[in-house]
């Protein structure tokens, strides 16, 4: 299942634009700012999504009935893009356990390139809810390298992918090579990849915008 939150308005369409605006993409600050309060809203919509059960809570004047998720997900950032995101998605599952992932494309000449994965960490996944979290959803390959470096950690009862711009075709990708019950969560959904595998109209180099170009 494949979800696109701006494809009906609410703030979150304003949290993208910005993202979006080479001008406003200048302070980082606020690009970082942005991709957290997506992770926030994202986080919200997903949430909707788990099982539940009902508990009484005691106020200073009686008792009322609150839905309570029965766990807490795991939350896997995928560095260094989805810091920001991951600490968007840490505001509201406060109780959650965390991966981190190190994945990157290693670029050849003729501009082909490879994605390596050199450092994974985290909890136990076994029978667990994953939520892995990247902020560019491009060809799909970083999501399948880092699902299968994770499955050393356990298998998942479910996953959810989160990104603030997907692209047509990792989006198939993803659909191809993760578990069919695997959820897709983006803010927004272009249609176009480059020749050089960037999501167009995208925004740019996420990482950099947040933390600076690296060498």
């Amino acid at each position: 299942m494949v979800h696109e939150l701006t494809s009906h308005y609410s703030v979150l369409n304003q949290f993208v634009r910005e993202i979006r605006d080479q001008n406003i993409q200048k302070d980082s600050m606020r690009f970082r700012r942005n991709l957290e309060r997506i992770g926030e809203v994202m986080a919200y919509e997903i949430s909707k999504s788990f099982s539940h059960h009902e508990e009484e809570v005691i106020t200073p004047l009686g008792s009322a009935p609150t839905m309570l998720a029965d766990e807490q997900p795991v939350l896997c950032a995928i560095m260094r893009a989805a810091l920001p995101m991951h600490t968007g998605f840490l505001n509201y599952f406060d109780a959650a356990e965390n991966s981190f992932v190190s994945a990157y494309r290693r670029h050849h000449k003729g501009g082909e390139f490879e994605i390596e994965v050199d450092y994974a960490s985290g909890p136990s996944l076994d029978d667990k809810v994953l939520i892995i979290i990247d902020p560019m959803l491009a060809t799909g390959a970083s999501i399948e390298k880092v699902y299968k470096a994770l499955l050393r950690k356990g298998t998942p009862k479910k996953i959810h992918i989160a990104c603030a711009i997907a692209s047509q075709d990792g989006i198939k990708h993803v659909r191809a090579k993760l578990p069919e019950s695997t959820e897709i969560w983006a803010a927004a959904i272009d249609a176009e990849l480059t020749a050089q595998a960037y999501i167009v109209p995208g925004l740019g180099d996420a990482g950099d915008l947040a933390f600076g170009r690296k060498e």
